[in-house]
């Protein structure tokens, strides 16, 4: 890993209608939209929509590698994030976020230490410690079959 500060930087760049063009160096481009429920065509992402797969991105990657460090065995790891975006004191924003985690880890593998290893990933996700909002974690083990 580089050592800190990282830092970060993605353009966006859109005329007065139609899609924004996010892009990054060495990226390929992503239209955006607002989502429908704030009119906008749905089949797009939307920053509402990329916050919550920034969240569940970072939860599964934060998963593997404290999975790799403490050598612990597992085949795949599915993860859907669902975000509550309320109006608060007059300004919209997010107020909480759940994430959904079902790991499948071959037979006989610890369950309990799978569990302990889902809520270390939570707690150590770097994007959810960024974000205001109270945060759940729904984690579930099961054996490969």
């Amino acid at each position: 890993m580089h050592p800190y500060p990282h830092q970060y930087s993605i353009s966006a760049a859109a005329s007065a209608t139609g899609s924004v063009t996010l892009s990054g160096a060495g990226l390929p481009d992503i239209a955006s939209a607002p989502p429908v429920e704030f009119d906008g065509p749905g089949d797009q992402w939307s920053p509402e929509g990329l916050l919550c797969a920034a969240l569940a991105d970072c939860f599964v990657l934060t998963f593997r590698a404290i999975a790799r460090a403490s050598k612990f065995e597992w085949q795949d790891l599915s993860c859907r994030v669902e975000g509550v975006l309320e109006r608060f004191e007059g300004v919209a924003q997010f107020t909480g976020f759940t994430t959904h985690a079902v790991l499948r880890v071959p037979a006989g593998a610890d369950r309990a230490r799978a569990q302990a290893l889902m809520d270390k990933a939570e707690k150590g996700c770097l994007i959810a410690n960024s974000v205001r909002g109270t945060r759940h974690l729904v984690a579930e083990v099961a054996e490969a079959t």
